[in-house]
């Protein structure tokens, strides 16, 4: 069964009032987004291994392999996406009490937990991932990804959020003022509740 890109949670021009623009989200998600399915599609209809296989499975199966690149780049950047509209919200900023007393418990603070966000962000150098994941201690930390790659690959924790900081997630928008999106996504865009949801499952 072929991978399908998912609708947004939202209309495409909700966001527009936090400073992510309609064309962004129609062009980043109608796009780019629908060509890392229809690549990944074509690789899994060539590959027998593949077929059958969930996309966690493709991704963690392909990591780290250079004859399977292709396949994972597609496959990592579909599951990355996946997750990042889902962290995005209209009603997007506020923490929920849960989740901000275990911010506060792991990182000594929402101001620390944002400017380790905002160091991940902003000093992954090219195209890549910002996340806040649950570590296998229990633990929430901030770590970045290059290109496609995440967590789930890395095996670095359970994300909870991610933040897309290739060009063409804000360029429309913030032109070349990649902190100024990032502090946007933490403070008013970021679906803490969601974080919190996925939190409350591990």
């Amino acid at each position: 069964m072929a991978f399908e890109l998912p609708a947004l949670p939202y209309p495409a021009n909700a966001l527009a009032s936090k400073s992510m623009g309609q064309q962004t989200l129609e062009l980043h998600h109608g796009k780019h987004h629908q060509a890392y399915v229809t690549a990944l599609n074509g690789f899994v209809e060539k590959n027998e291994a593949l077929q059958g296989k969930s996309l966690d499975e493709i991704v963690t199966l392909s990591h780290g392999k250079p004859d399977m690149a292709p396949v994972f780049n597609n496959a990592g950047q579909h599951w990355n996406h996946i997750l990042f509209w889902q962290g995005l919200s209209p009603t997007g900023g506020g923490i929920p009490g849960a989740l901000e007393s275990k911010i506060v418990s792991d990182f000594g603070s929402v101001e620390a937990f944002k400017d380790a966000f905002k160091t991940a962000a902003t000093t992954q150098f090219g195209s890549g991932w910002a996340w806040l994941v649950l570590g296998s201690d229990g633990k929430l930390k901030v770590t970045k990804t290059a290109n496609g790659s995440n967590p789930l690959a890395e095996g670095s924790g359970t994300a909870l959020l991610g933040l897309d900081v290739w060009e063409h997630s804000y360029y429309l928008d913030f032109q070349n003022r990649r902190p100024d999106y990032v502090t946007n996504f933490l403070d008013k865009l970021a679906n803490y509740e969601f974080a919190a949801a996925r939190l409350q499952q591990h």
